[in-house]
């Protein structure tokens, strides 16, 4: 166990040192002045030279390429272009935001993603499983920020029912104030007991966590179903059947468990993704995340910023598949041996 957890580490390290590299020299490429991004258009060649010399954009590429990695493994990501902040800031004020959006929407993809799968398995080719196999195709085909838009316009405008946009709702702040204590605001009102802003931050991440949820739910589903459909089929099943065992007990103890391992490689990797999908989803419900700074990062072609979101997302795809190899290898024992 321990060598296929050093083996998975060695290999998540490799891939993002090559990730830097790439990362940087694209960044180099892109032709347009980071000295000129930061002081704006209008200022003059001699404070665009200050600047230069000031971000270290005028020493060679591999003395600024070992600085970057120095910096990245001493925690100076640089400082933002746009914001004159350290990227590191930006991302400690705006992270917990995102990472409850993604934890919501992953909780949902998971719980309803196999529940649906593994009741799409009883019966194949009946009306329930046709049904799921639609629903699960729409999430996967749906662009994210037009799902939200139409939740929008049903929820919000049509029903009245859940808030548009935003975290919290501008009156929270007035009334019933979130106490920092872990610097996650819906769960620091939820363990503090401040249920009025716990409640209006809930409804506010309803719609945004349904619209995340939709694509991996729906690989979640097909790929459940498809492996239970295989495990149901096992020799082993037909014999927990004869002795008389309940089809529910056989569906969700004996062969969900072993129709686990292939989903839940289907599971990190929608994890991954949906890191990513987030950036969407913020945008369009202005959430106060990682994906708001993303967006106007590469809008001003910050490249600090760019270049750490990019490895953020890297190392969350990596940090997901290194989560996967050890719950497989936990499910199947055989795994350690690959």
């Amino acid at each position: 166990m321990l060598r296929f957890l050093a083996s998975r580490l060695g290999t998540a390290v490799l891939v993002l040192f090559v990730l830097t590299l790439v990362v940087f020299v694209l960044a180099r490429v892109i032709p347009t002045d980071p000295a000129v991004v930061y002081a704006g258009p209008k200022a003059p060649p001699e404070e665009l030279a200050r600047i230069r010399e000031q971000l270290g954009f005028d020493q060679p590429l591999i003395v600024q390429y070992l600085g970057y990695l120095g910096g990245l493994i001493t925690g100076d990501w640089g400082n933002s272009l746009a914001t004159k902040r350290p990227v590191l800031d930006e991302f400690a004020t705006r992270l917990p935001a995102t990472l409850e959006l993604l934890f919501a929407a992953i909780l949902i993809a998971i719980i309803v993603g196999i529940g649906l799968g593994v009741v799409a398995a009883k019966k194949p080719g009946k009306a329930l499983d046709g049904a799921i196999r639609f629903l699960a195709i729409g999430g996967v085909s749906m662009p994210a920020f037009w799902l939200g838009l139409l939740l929008q316009v049903l929820f919000v405008g049509q029903l009245k029912l859940l808030p548009a946009t935003g975290q919290f709702s501008t009156e929270v702040d007035y009334v019933s104030p979130i106490s920092r204590v872990t610097g996650f605001p819906l769960f620091d009102s939820f363990i503090t007991g401040n249920w009025v802003a716990y409640s209006d931050g809930l409804a506010h991440l309803i719609l945004p966590a349904i619209t995340l949820a939709a694509y991996p739910m729906g690989l979640i589903a097909r790929m459940t179903r498809a492996s239970m459909l295989e495990v149901l089929g096992q020799d082993y099943i037909f014999t927990a059947d004869a002795y008389g065992l309940r089809g529910g007990v056989i569906r969700w103890k004996l062969a969900l468990k072993n129709a686990l391992p292939p989903t839940m490689t289907i599971i990190g990797l929608a994890s991954a993704y949906a890191l990513t999908g987030t950036f969407f989803i913020e945008v369009v419900f202005n959430w106060p995340g990682i994906g708001q700074f993303a967006a106007n990062a590469m809008i001003a072609v910050d490249y600090p910023a760019i270049m750490a979101i990019t490895l953020l997302g890297a190392a969350g795809y990596l940090i997901a598949n290194f989560v996967v190899d050890l719950a497989q290898a936990r499910l199947d024992p055989r795994v350690r041996l690959s």
